[in-house]
């Protein structure tokens, strides 16, 4: 290996974190100062052999001195608690002017209470990740990051709120992926992405009681949308004209949930507690869209009307069991093109307006609506996790599974993920489903999958008796 160039050993040690890297120094003369070269650098004090703070700053001193002027492709910082401000500002200032193009910092406020200004006014920069929980504090003057094209940010406080999360937009004229979380609504009220760049957006707001105010979405060529936050008052513009693939999870606060109550303590009409309407208006045209089991609560209460999905063709639906399927029936109507239907979990709040999309209320002898459901793939996950020991529980999955099988005409495959360690509990699964008595598509064949067996059992088609 000695008789390769400087520069293939430095692209072979930069396949190792640069503590590992340091440990070649050992080898030989040449060796000694060669991963001090290397263009990725990762220093981690978490992971450090060093045992202290001050080994730590010295190991890094020394190899960015080593390095010279050498051009820096990506840095990792990785310190907590212990390291002062006039340790870390260097580093990251030297990164910067050696052309980082690929920088992430993993630091705490009480290290980095005001993060250097340069960090947001740099020409080289493509790719800036800062976090993590408890992020520093941002305050911005000229922001000028002309190349990057990846922007995330964990618990990072912005003192200017949303002016200044606008002026970081601004400057930032080639953006196509975001990632924003742990956003504190208390330090905020209102947001407006606007960007007619951006591909992908991750949106996620702490849990609070606050509902914020105003968020409104400008971003007609986003393809990947992925959204946690409270129910705002108002959308009052959602442009999603090119999305593809959305994971929604909106949620009531504790107000709207005991607002909720004292409706259907008191009047038989379910009233309305908030308005999503408009933000689900804008995610019409999605072809893949999760929702969380959050979501599906404040369908139930806060949306006055369900849109039409044309496009969507992937419906991946998370259940608990303190929600209702309330909104579920008019859905599964509004989804004409709907081909694959996924249940993270079956076990749900048993209440009189589930509609016949399952048996709750004992509706199995009435026509049901599913058999005008396109879906053709049918998914249940976590079958049998939300039972544990009770047997009544799975026995109710079973039931609601029959209830899909019996009752969908157009169903060509259904799957069923069931965690269990025992072959016998798949294999009775199966043999509870071959023996149903009338089906409703000929087409249908049946997979019972065990990932802790390693083990697939399929069920031949099943065929009208």
């Amino acid at each position: 290996m000695d008789d390769l160039p400087d520069n293939l050993l430095c692209q072979i040690l930069s396949n190792l974190s640069t503590k590992e890297a340091a440990l070649t120094s050992v080898l030989s003369k040449r060796w000694r100062y060669l991963f001090a070269l290397v263009p990725d650098l990762d220093f981690d004090s978490f992971s450090s052999q060093h045992t202290d703070h001050t080994s730590f700053i010295d190991f890094v001193d020394r190899v960015l001195k080593l390095r010279g002027k050498d051009h820096v492709n990506k840095f990792s910082l990785k310190c907590g608690d212990g390291f002062e401000d006039e340790d870390v500002y260097p580093w990251i200032s030297n990164v910067l002017r050696h052309g980082v193009s690929d920088l992430s910092l993993h630091v705490s406020s009480s290290l980095v209470y005001w993060l250097p200004s340069k960090v947001f006014a740099s020409k080289t920069l493509v790719r800036l990740k800062i976090g993590p929980e408890d992020g520093p504090i941002v305050k911005l003057r000229n922001v000028c990051l002309p190349q990057l094209k990846t922007l995330s940010l964990d618990s990072v406080v912005f003192v200017e709120g949303e002016i200044g999360f606008a002026k970081l937009l601004s400057g930032c004229p080639v953006l196509e992926e975001l990632s924003f979380c742990n956003l504190e609504w208390g330090y905020w009220g209102s947001c407006s992405v606007a960007s007619k760049i951006l591909k992908r957006l991750t949106l996620y707001c702490a849990h609070c009681d606050d509902n914020p105010k105003r968020v409104s979405f400008d971003t007609p060529n986003l393809v990947y949308f992925k959204y946690s936050d409270n129910l705002a008052q108002k959308y009052p513009k959602v442009n999603f004209d090119s999305l593809v693939e959305a994971s929604i999870d909106i949620r009531m606060t504790n107000d709207q949930k005991s607002n909720v109550r004292y409706v259907l303590d008191d009047d038989e009409e379910r009233e309305m507690v908030g308005n999503a309407t408009e933000l689900l208006m804008g995610l019409c045209s999605v072809k893949t869209l999760y929702l969380s089991y959050d979501t599906l609560e404040t369908l139930n209460f806060c949306c006055e009307a369900m849109p039409v999905f044309n496009s969507l063709t992937h419906l991946t639906i998370e259940n608990n069991p303190e929600v209702g399927w309330e909104s579920l029936p008019e859905l599964l109507k509004n989804c004409p093109n709907l081909e694959t239907l996924v249940f993270q979990g079956l076990i749900h709040k048993a209440t009189d307006k589930c509609g016949d999309v399952c048996l709750c209320k004992g509706l199995q002898k009435i026509s049901s609506s599913l058999s005008h459901c396109p879906v053709k793939f049918l998914k249940i996950l976590k079958f049998g996790e939300a039972c544990g020991d009770d047997d009544e529980v799975e026995d109710m999955e079973m039931e609601m599974i029959k209830h899909f099988v019996e009752k969908m005409l157009n169903l060509e495959q259904l799957i069923i993920y069931y965690n269990t360690s025992i072959k016998d509990d798949l294999v009775e699964v199966l043999n509870q489903l071959q023996m149903l008595p009338e089906v409703a598509s000929f087409k249908c064949k049946i997979q019972v999958i065990s990932d802790s067996l390693s083990l697939l059992l399929m069920a031949p088609c099943l065929l009208y008796q």
